[in-house]
């Protein structure tokens, strides 16, 4: 696992070593910063399910101003704060948010965020419930893109809330989904 681009490039990141830790593949994380590379600049980012904390990690490295990284494994938030600390990534840029992802998406009550990235556990099948969460969350806003990881066999939807796909990517077992606020895509539609 490394950093693809920006002022963290081609840094190693420790990894988790456990079957059921499936990382955002270098070919996946790769597309998902081309599709969003416009936005990133400047942005609020969560990562969500962070584990080593590599999709947040890979958006300061490319100039996001901020990355909230939630995860409740204790295991993995120390591996995410160890590839923190050895990229040297300045304390101001980061907060780490040990809680349950859904909880946080329930509770959250601050500044929505600019883009969202989400890989939940595989062995979960959690995607549908992360978006039935984040399509009613104060953490999505009229600025917000999502990116969630899914397997091929869960159920998802075209539209969550004020969330609606844009983008689905096919990777073998798994998409890449990608998601905005309604009111992008209705500005989209009136500038025709």
């Amino acid at each position: 696992m490394r950093i693809i681009a920006g002022k963290y490039r081609g840094h190693q990141l420790v990894a988790f070593k456990a079957d059921h830790i499936r990382p955002t593949t270098d070919r996946v994380k790769e597309t998902l910063f081309n599709k969003i590379q416009f936005q990133i600049d400047g942005a609020n980012v969560a990562d969500l399910f962070c584990g080593t904390g590599n999709l947040g990690i890979e958006a300061l490295s490319r100039d996001a101003k901020f990355c909230t990284f939630v995860e409740k494994n204790p295991k993995s938030v120390a591996i995410a704060r160890q590839n923190l600390e050895k990229l040297k990534v300045p304390s101001n840029e980061y907060k780490i948010v040990v809680m349950d992802v859904i909880a946080f998406l329930k509770s959250f009550s601050g500044e929505s965020f600019d883009i969202i990235l989400a890989d939940p556990p595989f062995t979960e099948k959690m995607a549908h419930a992360v978006m039935e969460a984040a399509g009613s969350s104060a953490a999505v806003g009229p600025q917000t893109i999502l990116a969630i990881e899914s397997l091929k066999q869960e159920r998802m939807e075209e539209r969550y809330g004020v969330l609606v796909r844009y983008n689905q990517k096919d990777y073998g077992d798994k998409y890449l989904n990608m998601f905005c606020h309604e009111s992008a895509i209705e500005q989209e539609e009136s500038n025709g």
